[in-house]
């Protein structure tokens, strides 16, 4: 894939579309950033499904949670998206237990889910969309995109509403089935609508940036000026010296 170092006007729609690609799938963790957000929760309802049993389904899943942990570490690689699912599933683990009501596995991240969702609508019509913050550094602009590049805050703001839009329409149907459902049924529909929702909403990101002008490096920039600045001094102290 391009490398997302110094993207520039001249870039051509597919290396900016390549750019995009790789932004997206360092930000969202790619196959193995989902597979470690699926795995916990199918392995919860595969066991509930079978014994009906919370404590031992929550411990298979936090355990398979910590175990993807333990991998991403033997490799030497970035943890944040085993991290993030082992805590979700251990608020669950938690907020189960202390209930006594196998449903309640789901409900944080539920909340999450709607917070979330919440937070991409909120952000972008604050003028600041959520998922330019988080791209932002990724594509190594940082918040110029804000007051430098209209077009880029343009793109963001359209893709945070699809984030927001597709969060709360996951939300529209989770909720009433944690009112109506039994804990099975509702844990395979939620597993059911991990995946596809998702790369719905990073699909629609993608289609928005690759159309979107090319990301300012603002790292590159201040290299350039501290260079600059350094030839300055140089000449500065070798003029004196040339007299």
């Amino acid at each position: 894939m391009t490398s997302l170092d110094k993207p520039t006007e001249e870039t051509s729609a597919d290396d900016a579309r390549a750019v995009t690609e790789a932004a997206l799938f360092e930000a969202f963790g790619g196959v193995r950033g989902m597979v470690e957000t699926v795995v916990p929760g199918l392995l919860f309802v595969t066991v509930y499904t079978i014994n009906k049993d919370l404590h031992l389904s929550a411990i298979a899943a936090l355990a398979v949670s910590l175990v993807l942990v333990v991998v991403r570490l033997l490799m030497k690689d970035t943890v944040k998206h085993a991290f993030s699912g082992v805590f979700g599933v251990a608020f669950g683990v938690v907020f189960a237990m202390m209930t006594g009501n196998a449903k309640d596995f789901y409900l944080p991240g539920m909340l999450y889910t709607l917070g979330l969702g919440l937070a991409y609508i909120i952000t972008t019509l604050c003028g600041v969309p959520l998922i330019g913050l988080i791209l932002g550094p990724v594509f190594k602009e940082n918040l110029s995109w804000r007051t430098r590049n209209p077009g880029r805050k343009k793109a963001y703001a359209k893709a945070s509403y699809a984030w927001g839009a597709i969060l709360l329409a996951k939300c529209a149907i989770l909720f009433p089935l944690y009112w109506w459902a039994d804990t099975t049924q509702l844990g395979w529909v939620l597993v059911a609508l991990k995946i596809p929702p998702f790369l719905l909403a990073v699909y629609l990101t993608w289609v928005f940036l690759a159309k979107a002008p090319a990301p300012i490096d603002v790292f590159a920039e201040m290299e350039a000026e501290e260079k600059a600045a350094e030839e300055r001094e140089r000449q500065a102290a070798a003029g004196p010296a040339e007299q």
